[in-house]
């Protein structure tokens, strides 16, 4: 038996089973009847039937329709409110009800809800953009080439987005960039870091929405723009999911259940995965010194690294009236993790070797997260009017435990170095958040609050092996703990109306209070500290911002299927925590990263100029754009001064604060559905940036070009086998100091539907030619002008890798939400948790 009949029968069955608990003298009716597209005239499988007894409205009993779109169920004779439900559907409903005999309902059609979907679905068959008045959904869910992947490979095949070899995450070629999950700040997309979204399956993302021109509802956070991650959320009545399974090489296995659970009163979801793998990786640095005792200097970086963990996310929506729910939900994710680093060093005086080292750098982190999420939703009435409130809390506390040894091999065999280092990182965070939105006719009001306030605090222990003793020592001129205190209110308050038939607008403005604080606690009084650390600045900061933030969207409609959209907005971008914290890193004895107290947030004005025109098979996007940008953030390279115990001049890697950063550029997009069995889309973006700035008396203003391309095509094969094929390049580009190469890489999938359909097995290759690496090129000047050291790397950060997946879906056909053709309708809006949403 095929099993997408399962759930038919054991909805009838069940059915029976209540009915057979009642009394015998309980006379039992049968119930029929077809549910068809109301435009298309295919069946709907999986529709729901719902019966909802008057007399005791708790009981409440149904079916769901087969494969040709009929039900046919069994319910004692009573009085009844009957309901017929599809996802993405306008319900069709009969109240009182008196159904005391067998009754045949003949063909009920349903028709897609466009106020539900609020956007227009702008391409054909099986992959989708929406326009909206200030961003671009994806749904990305038919993308072949990231089953068995995770977000983080998602986003990278997402127009406008790119994600660099070490995972961080650039809109438009801005690293600047907010990340939400569902509308919010969230521990699923990591305090600051973009390392879980490494460990989260990609098949649990419904959309992600690309916000280039935020409207005042959204944190001013992230001077790029907003990327949001919508989490899938079921709306079919019943018990569905899918569970996918996926084992690869290198090393990389992962098993993912979304299984969900919903009535007419409450809808139980959940998202479960263990993964485990092991993704080799490589650096190397040849850097050449000037004026120190080495001239040349090589590290030979080899990274093997083991991940393994599990996470989980459990809740349940309850549905107080028809109009208003609560939802709670609970995220936790637990990762064992060890990497393993060997440098080997080669120093060079002038052509000849002096000697060679092996650095070997083993790192044990347990990390383990939590996240607690309480939501109000009251739908005062179908016309938009709606007011919601949020109350989330997120821990997160890591124990890092590193042992680090150096050994001479040439010429001599010596020891050089034993250290130990131990690390506990918390951060704790909690959002308070309502929002209030009032239709008006053609108009729309929106105004909400929200409070965000966060604390870090990193206890950090530098333990060295006195060769004299034959012991560890504390190094207390580098062991601190050091605290960090974001914290944020805002007020926001938004208009948007239609004017005419062809002219919509957005306006909004936000108010913004931050305070940023920091403390250091060391064995070192201030000024041994700041001798230490090779710079000056201040211990125990306290800073405090207000700040206004403005939004305009507009949208002139030239035709039905053509318009033109423009927007401004201000932006802040605040320090993270590691870009404010002022110990070194201990990577490399010779090349550390260190953070900058004095760090100022960077507040950016953007704006936008979008064109859209879509025809019969062809979708056209495209949008110039200029964002100006005062105090922004630089990272630089500069000589400490300091030398390592063996005459190794330390370069340091610091942020820094530049007076202007202006980019401007331009991007298109192509998406062609010109054969039924082809389905192609392409984008290109152009951009050009110039900074100017100096610190410590050396100029590092600069000018540079760049731009990246993406193109993608899908092949329906027979046999019910796809192909797609995602080609990704990002030219040459460089920043004060940097120039980096251009990068090349493709992925590919091949797919195959089994089992009737409910199942799916694919075959993913990413990084075919394994070309996927960071190449570049350093110059460092001195404050006389003079070239200092210069350093050539490449970095690559995982392999070329195969991974094969299977996927089974119960009573979730593949193409629930596919198929559906060019029509007023997308997906549904599951993800603005900050508001309304105002379309023209």
């Amino acid at each position: 038996m095929k099993f997408r009949h399962f759930c038919f029968i054991a909805a009838t069955l069940f059915s029976a089973f209540i009915h057979a608990q009642r009394p015998n003298a309980e006379k039992q009716i049968t119930l029929t009847g077809t549910v068809i597209d109301s435009e298309t005239g295919e069946p709907l499988e999986y529709a729901t039937l719902v019966l909802q007894s008057i007399d005791n409205p708790e009981q409440v009993t149904g079916g769901v329709t087969d494969q040709t779109g009929t039900f046919s169920v069994e319910a004692p004779a009573g009085k009844y409110n009957v309901r017929v439900e599809y996802i993405s559907y306008r319900p069709y409903t009969l109240n009182n009800q008196n159904l005391t005999q067998s009754k045949d309902f003949g063909t009920i059609k349903l028709s897609l809800d466009v106020a539900q979907l609020d956007a227009v679905e702008v391409v054909g068959e099986k992959t989708t953009v929406e326009v909206r008045l200030d961003k671009k959904v994806y749904n990305i869910g038919k993308d072949l080439t990231t089953s068995g992947a995770t977000v983080s490979d998602a986003l990278s095949n997402v127009p406008s987005v790119t994600v660099d070899v070490e995972g961080a995450i650039s809109l438009r070629g801005n690293e600047n960039v907010r990340i939400l999950i569902n509308g919010k700040p969230s521990a699923l997309a990591g305090f600051g870091s973009t390392d879980a979204l490494r460990q989260l399956p990609a098949d649990a993302i419904e959309k992600v929405e690309v916000i280039t021109s935020p409207s005042a509802r959204y944190d001013a956070e992230g001077t790029a723009g907003i990327l949001n991650i919508v989490l899938k959320k079921e709306k079919t009545l019943g018990f569905n999911g899918s569970v996918n399974i996926n084992t690869g090489y290198p090393i990389n296995s992962r098993v993912n259940a979304n299984l969900n659970l919903r009535t007419n009163k409450f809808n139980l979801f959940t998202t479960l995965g263990h993964f485990y793998n092991e993704p080799p990786g490589y650096a190397y640095f040849d850097n050449t010194y000037f004026d120190s005792k080495y001239s040349r200097i090589t590290e030979d970086r080899d990274m093997n690294r083991l991940n393994k963990g599990v996470n989980a996310n459990i809740g349940m929506e309850y549905f107080l009236t028809d109009k208003s729910s609560i939802t709670g939900s609970f995220f936790t994710r637990f990762s064992d993790e060890q990497d393993g680093t060997e440098n080997n060093t080669t120093r060079y005086i002038d052509t000849d070797i002096d000697s060679r080292t092996l650095r070997r750098e083993i790192e044990n982190e347990d990390d383990n997260t939590y996240q607690y999420s309480l939501n109000y939703t009251n739908n005062f009435n179908d016309e938009g009017h709606k007011l919601t409130a949020d109350f989330q809390y997120s821990t997160d506390k890591e124990d890092v435990n590193t042992d680090i040894d150096e050994n001479q091999y040439y010429p001599d065999d010596e020891l050089i170095n034993l250290e130990k280092v131990t690390e506990v990182e918390k951060e704790n965070e909690y959002l308070l958040q309502a929002d209030y939105v009032l239709p008006m006719g053609d108009a729309q009001f929106e105004a909400g609050y929200r409070g965000n306030f966060e604390k870090n605090t990193n206890d950090y222990q530098l333990d060295t092996y006195n060769f004299s003793s034959g012991e560890f020592e504390t190094n207390y001129n580098l062991s601190n703990k050091f605290t960090y205190e974001q914290n944020v209110n805002a007020v926001y308050s938004q208009y948007g109306n239609k004017l005419g038939k062809k002219f919509s607008f957005l306006l909004g403005l936000r108010l913004e209070n931050t305070r940023l604080k920091g403390k250091v606690d060391s064995e070192l009084d201030d000024e041994q500290l700041i001798d230490t650390l090779g710079f000056d600045f201040d211990p125990d900061f306290d800073k405090n911002y207000l700040g206004l933030f403005p939004t305009v969207n507009l949208t002139y409609e030239i035709k039905e299927n053509e318009n033109i959209t423009l927007g401004y907005n201000r932006r802040i971008n605040r320090p993270r925590g590691w870009f404010v914290n002022p110990f070194p890193s201990r990577s490399s004895r010779a090349n550390i990263f260190q953070g900058n107290p004095d760090l100022e947030p960077a507040f950016s004005d953007a704006f936008d100029l979008g064109y859209l025109k879509r025809w019969e098979k062809l979708t056209l996007t495209s949008s110039i754009y200029y964002q100006r940008e005062t105090d922004a953030f630089e990272r630089v390279q500069t000589e400490t001064g300091q030398q390592t115990s063996d005459g190794i001049d330390i370069i340091r890697t610091i942020p820094i604060n530049l007076s202007t950063n202006q980019r401007f550029g331009g991007e298109v997009g192509v998406m062609y559905n010109a054969i039924k069995w082809l389905q192609f889309n392409g984008s290109f973006n152009f951009f050009k940036f110039n900074t100017d700035g100096e610190y410590q008396g050396v100029d590092y203003g600069t000018e540079s070009t760049s731009w990246f391309s993406r193109l993608s095509a899908k092949v329906d094969l027979p046999s019910s086998i796809d192909w797609q094929t995602n080609g990704f390049y990002m030219g040459p580009r460089q920043n004060s100091q940097t120039k980096s190469d251009g990068m090349m890489s493709i992925d590919m999938a091949l797919s195959k539907d089994i089992m009737g359909d409910n199942a799916t097995v694919s075959l993913n290759v990413s990084d075919l030619l394994n070309s996927r690496k960071r190449r570049s090129y350093t110059e460092s000047y001195d404050d006389m002008g003079n070239l200092s050291f210069t350093s050539d790397s490449e970095f690559q950060w995982r392999q070329r890798q195969f991974t094969v997946s299977f996927i089974y879906r119960f009573n979730q056909p593949k193409n629930q939400r596919g198929n559906r053709g060019n029509r007023n309708g997308g997906g549904n809006n599951g993800g603005d948790e900050g508001g309304g949403e105002f379309e023209g």
